[in-house]
């Protein structure tokens, strides 16, 4: 069923999760990104936090700052049945295994649920555990649950009805298998087309100027050899772009423009992201062994370096700007060079 009834029982409380539920993304994935970009040596106690359990990680990254709620991407469709409970008179209550800080804080900051809990020492809000407190708070089946995951499973089995938030098929049919009276709301978008503008294929045009000196020495015999020069790099991009909007999501957010993008909408979430670049990094280097040049080779690893500093930091500077821009077009067009090879022609470096 897509549709729930227009009048609910007003003692029966609206409980929500938060991650990938009332937010399209991942609060735990996002602390995990602010710290490697406020603190990025600090990832190195990452294995140590985890060793003391899931509960006590989350505290340590929270210790470091709470997610910003006024930058995660909410669901409308979520809010609006929260919105809905309470003109109701129900009682609404966000419930997740993020730290309890940051449950707190987004309750707060949303203005929307009379109750808040999350993960403290000793206590992860997730499974088993999350409907154990739930059913102790609330009685046998005294609450709806809004979640996403099949971790939730014991959660809907607990609860008097089960609602899905844009959740697979898989998750639906385990909802459906944990509690008859499952709904699904805010059916999955496809991800295709957000991964496509994640690559930003329309900034692949600037590597056509690899092939420049293949056509400047009339050998076309060396074109496939720099075509999957031209795809090594443009996966490189790729890579050094989603990278980029992972480490930028708080600026993008706050951003007019920027805010639309996959992931600051919450379209794609941080680990696909993450999956998205190493994978393009990945046939990258396959593309490059195949070209085989060693001077492609250190080419294209400048070529990453260097547009990986520009998204962090050098486009922030004016002159380095304009300089490392020059830089880029020149290494395309020496990498153009080696890959096929040719002897590079003076008047093409200008």
């Amino acid at each position: 069923m897509d549709e729930l009834s227009p009048t609910e029982d007003p003692s029966i409380a609206l409980v929500v999760d938060l991650d990938g539920t009332l937010s399209r993304t991942d609060t735990l994935h996002e602390a995990l990104l602010g710290l490697a970009t406020r603190e990025p040596l600090a990832l190195l106690k990452l294995p140590l936090w985890l060793s003391e359990g899931r509960a006590e990680l989350k505290a340590h990254l929270v210790d470091r700052g709470v997610v910003d709620p006024e930058t995660l991407p909410m669901s409308p469709g979520v809010i609006a049945m929260v919105t809905a409970a309470r003109e109701e008179g129900r009682p609404t209550a966000l419930v997740s295994a993020a730290d309890h800080r940051q449950v707190t804080a987004v309750a707060e900051a949303t203005g929307l649920f009379d109750e808040a809990y999350g993960s403290a020492e000793g206590l992860n809000l997730k499974g088993t555990e999350k409907a154990a407190f739930l059913t102790n708070r609330y009685g046998p089946a005294g609450f709806d649950y809004l979640g996403d995951s099949a971790a939730d499973a014991p959660v809907w089995k607990a609860a008097r009805r089960a609602i899905t938030v844009g959740a697979s098929r898989r998750v639906r049919q385990v909802a459906e298998g944990a509690n008859p009276a499952a709904h699904h709301v805010e059916p999955p978008e496809g991800r295709a087309w957000a991964m496509l503008r994640a690559m930003r294929p329309h900034q692949w045009s600037k590597n056509l100027l690899l092939f420049l000196p293949v056509l400047a020495a009339q050998d076309l015999g060396s074109f496939p050899t720099v075509l999957i020069a031209f795809v090594a790099f443009c996966l490189t991009a790729s890579a050094v772009y989603v990278i980029n909007d992972l480490l930028d999501l708080p600026a993008d957010r706050a951003h007019p423009r920027k805010r639309n993008r996959p992931f600051a909408a919450g379209d794609l979430s941080a680990v696909t992201g993450i999956a998205m670049a190493a994978v393009f990094l990945l046939v990258a280097l396959i593309l490059t062994v195949i070209v085989g040049s060693p001077r492609f080779i250190a080419l294209i690893g400048i070529y990453f370096g260097l547009t990986f500093l520009y998204s962090l930091w050098l486009k922030r500077e004016l002159l380095i700007d304009v300089v490392t821009l020059a830089g880029l077009y020149t290494i395309r067009i020496g990498a153009g060079a080696a890959a096929a090879p040719v002897t590079l022609s003076p008047w093409l470096m200008g």
